[in-house]
């Protein structure tokens, strides 16, 4: 990554000047998109994510790509290589024992498991199902706990007040709430799980050329996540 052009990009896009701090160490890694599979459900939902993802990392930054997606599983030796990944569905969530353990390793090496609730209900199956498997892997008290608005997640490229409200979640079923507030895992004061409830793989879903026809763009917030991944 060319660090002076990417805080060039960062600040005519508008980012904050907490972009500076966090690229103190530049890295001439690129970024891979790694899409999460599990046996228990529909993990290959929004197929189109990825390709409006890199989309926005392409435009807003000099973060280097890979154009394919690759899909991996939480025990695959290879897991480590991926800074970022994805995980969506609207059934249910179960991990072996030795996916979970992947997992845990994951997020002590410094891994970012972004996790998005396509049925944006926190009664639903994936919700229940996903919070038990995470909370089987790190158990105690803060697992899962809210993740404050004040978190340099919402300032590490664009600067949000919080997580983007979706038009799924305003429009759509599910449980009728508005939830202004995504959750995580820490490890060493940095989210290795984040977890969201607003549908954010159904909102990122569609041709990436039709972004040219959209007023605002929503897929802005992934930006924060891979910056926040890969920094």
């Amino acid at each position: 990554m060319n660090r002076r052009g990417f805080l060039k990009q960062a600040a005519l896009a508008g980012a904050t000047p907490f972009v500076a701090k966090l690229l103190a160490q530049p890295t001439t890694y690129e970024f891979v998109f790694a899409r999460l599979r599990y046996d228990s459900g529909d993990w290959d939902y929004n197929p189109k994510v990825c390709a409006n993802v890199l989309d926005s990392v392409v435009q807003y930054t000099d973060i280097p790509v890979r154009q394919d997606e690759v899909v991996i599983t939480l025990d695959s030796a290879e897991l480590p290589s991926f800074p970022f990944l994805f995980m969506t569905g609207h059934k249910l969530v179960r991990f072996s024992e030795k996916e979970r353990q992947g997992l845990v390793r994951y997020v002590e090496n410094g891994g970012l498991l972004f996790s998005d609730d396509c049925n944006h209900d926190v009664n639903g199956l994936y919700a229940k199902s996903f919070e038990a498997e995470v909370k089987r892997a790190f158990p105690g008290p803060s697992t899962l706990s809210k993740i404050p608005n004040s978190h340099v997640l919402y300032r590490s490229f664009f600067k949000f007040d919080g997580p983007p409200q979706t038009s799924h979640e305003l429009n759509g079923w599910g449980d009728n709430v508005v939830h202004g507030y995504l959750r995580g895992v820490e490890h060493r004061g940095r989210l290795g799980v984040i977890y969201a409830n607003q549908d954010y793989g159904c909102e990122w879903d569609y041709d990436w050329r039709n972004k040219r026809f959209r007023a605002r763009d929503n897929t802005k917030f992934a930006v924060n996540l891979v910056v926040y991944a890969m920094t």
